[in-house]
């Protein structure tokens, strides 16, 4: 609904367009409103308001009177129904031979009346929130971390992965196998690779899941002393974590993965290490332009990218026929990468589509 205020300036804007050489239904369509509704709006030089607002509507004749509505507020009241929502109270009462109208007259009489909340002793159903959203665009801006299970050739018996991973480019910063989850180790690894990277008190955010070891007192007090800002998972929403399950998943379906799990602790750690150095220094990343991790880590990948761009510009100049109009394979550096990036709402025209 357009209040008077708004309808008096885009009557203003179309007839300066108007007076100024335009036609009148291309200076309605700037403003974004139909020529019909221009001339609905303004008629014998006066703009006119809307009137919905004062409109006098004669009640409908299946209205629930007075009498009637508070017959059924009061049985949404009563001690067996307190702890119902109208779906139950419906059908109890129509065993009883007795209608008072639909579910949906209940849910609008409660509405109407303040009534409608959670009804029952289980927890009320929450919405959850969107996953924090953050941006890196350098390397030692955000680090995500998680630990997983490493089989063991004994059946229930598990070694443990920690790894954290360079958001921007996608390098295993730091990784060690232990026996145990506990967030005493998780700890000394995450001081460990902060001296390492040279990034302690840089601001830089850690995220990771809602695990026993992420959110340990002597992990978080950690972190505040390291000046790490820590993020988490929404609850059971591994997604939010999407960067560490894909660098799980890469390395437990390496072609030497063992499949019939490690002898030994010793064993499990000398594997990870070798896996550690193929995936940051050999492994070409199909979402880093097919750069290695640590080439983008160091900033090697614009350098190598740009020779890759000129050794194709040349391939296409000897043989322009066979390139056509195509043209050569995109080279520049990725941008900037988000964790958790929003979602664009869905616009009315893709529901309707759908």
């Amino acid at each position: 609904m357009t209040s008077v205020s708004q309808r008096i300036q885009y009557v203003s804007w179309i007839r300066e367009g108007n007076q100024a050489g335009a036609r009148l239904r291309l200076a309605c369509d700037e403003v974004g409103i139909s020529l019909r509704t221009y001339k609905r709006w303004y008629r014998g030089g006066k703009v006119t308001a809307d009137k919905r607002p004062e409109a006098i509507r004669p009640e409908p004749l299946n209205k629930l009177s007075e009498h009637e509505q508070q017959v059924i507020l009061d049985v949404c009241n009563e001690s067996r129904f307190a702890s119902l929502p109208p779906t139950q109270i419906v059908p109890a009462l129509l065993d009883d031979g007795v209608y008072y109208g639909s579910e949906s007259t209940y849910y609008r009489l409660l509405k109407q009346h303040g009534q409608l909340h959670h009804r029952g002793r289980s927890m009320a159903p929450r919405v959850a929130k969107a996953p924090q959203t953050y941006v890196a665009i350098a390397p030692r801006q955000v680090f995500c971390w998680d630990i997983t299970y490493l089989p063991s050739n004994v059946r229930g018996q598990f070694f443990y992965l920690y790894m954290l991973e360079d958001l921007f480019s996608r390098k295993i910063v730091g990784w060690e196998v232990y026996a145990e989850e506990s967030g005493e180790l998780a700890a000394e690894l995450l001081q460990r690779t902060l001296l390492r990277e040279h990034c302690a008190h840089s601001g830089l955010v850690l995220h990771s899941d809602n695990g026993a070891p992420m959110k340990a007192q002597t992990m978080r007090e950690k972190a505040y002393e390291l000046g790490v800002t820590t993020s988490y998972n929404r609850p059971r929403l591994s997604n939010d974590n999407p960067f560490a399950e894909s660098l799980f998943r890469t390395c437990k379906y390496r072609p030497e993965w063992p499949s019939a799990g490690f002898k030994s602790l010793d064993e499990a750690r000398q594997w990870v290490l070798k896996f550690t150095r193929w995936y940051n220094y050999e492994h070409k990343h199909s979402k880093l332009r097919f750069v290695t991790p640590e080439q983008r880590h160091t900033g090697q990948d614009k350098a190598i990218l740009a020779r890759r761009k000129a050794v194709m510009e040349a391939a296409k100049a000897q043989n322009s026929v066979r390139w056509g109009k195509r043209q050569v394979r995109n080279c520049m550096p990725v941008g900037p990468t988000t964790l958790n990036p929003a979602k664009e709402p869905v616009k009315q025209e893709q529901k309707q589509a759908a």
